[in-house]
C-alpha cells in the first residue's frame, strides 16, 4: 500500500490539482477564506452540492491538512470548519483565480 506522500503527484501543478482541483473543494475554500462555517451553512451556500459530497470533501480536506474541524461541547453539538494554517496559504492562489475570472468576464462582455 502506498503512503499518502506517494499518492501525491510529483509535478507541483498536478499535486495542487490533486488536492483542490474539483469545483466543490475550491468553493468550500473560497467560503472558508472569510470565516469558519458550520456544515449546514456551507451546504446552503453551495447550490447543487449533496450532503454526501460535502461530507466527503470536508473529510478529505481535513485529512489533507487544509481545514480544521472543531467540535464544541454544547447541546446540540456545534461543529465548525475553518482553514488550517496550511489552508490559509491557498489565499493568494484563490485571489489570483478571482482576478483572472474577473478579467476573463470583462473580456467576454
Amino acid at each position: 500500500m502506498k503512503t499518502k506522500a506517494e499518492l501525491i503527484p510529483e509535478c507541483p501543478v498536478a499535486a495542487t490539482v490533486h488536492l483542490i482541483g474539483n469545483k466543490w473543494k475550491l468553493l468550500i475554500i473560497r467560503n472558508l477564506l472569510d470565516r469558519p462555517w458550520r456544515f449546514n451553512e456551507l451546504h446552503k451556500s453551495l447550490d447543487g452540492i449533496s450532503q454526501k459530497v460535502l461530507t466527503d470533501s470536508l473529510r478529505q480536506m481535513e485529512a489533507d491538512g487544509l481545514i480544521t474541524r472543531t467540535v464544541y461541547a454544547e447541546v446540540p453539538p456545534r461543529v465548525e470548519y475553518a482553514l488550517s494554517e496550511l489552508g490559509e496559504t491557498l489565499r493568494p492562489v484563490l485571489d489570483a483565480m478571482k482576478a483572472w475570472g474577473e478579467n476573463y468576464k470583462r473580456k467576454m462582455e
